[in-house]
Formats: structure tokens, sequence, C-alpha cells
């Protein structure tokens, strides 16, 4: 499986509680981490919920 890069670039001061909680599940915590995630739907389906908060590339 392909391997995704997924770094935190925008704050999530005032986001909603489900974004908040996407983006720990992800792994992330403090602005510009960054993780290394395997590419599978369970991924792609949080990405997309958070897509406006970070930036993703193939690693």
């Amino acid at each position: 499986m392909a391997k995704l890069k997924i770094t935190l670039i925008r704050s999530l001061i005032g986001k909603t509680e489900k974004q908040r909680v996407t983006v720990r599940t992800l792994g992330l915590g403090k602005l510009n981490s960054s993780v290394i995630q395997e590419d599978n739907p369970q991924i792609r389906g949080m990405i997309n919920k958070v897509s406006h908060l970070i930036k993703v590339e193939e690693a």
C-alpha cells in the first residue's frame, strides 16, 4: 500500500469537536506536525472530512 504524509496547516481553534477528534485520530497534534499513514479508505474518509485543515502528500 502507498503511504501518505499528512501535515496540519490550519489551527483547530473555533472548529467543531468532530473535526478536532478527527485530526487527533489521524495522529496530528500541534500546528505543522506531520505523520505518515497508510493509504486506505478509512484514512481517506478522515482526510476528506478535514481537508481544509491539512495538507496531504505522497510519501
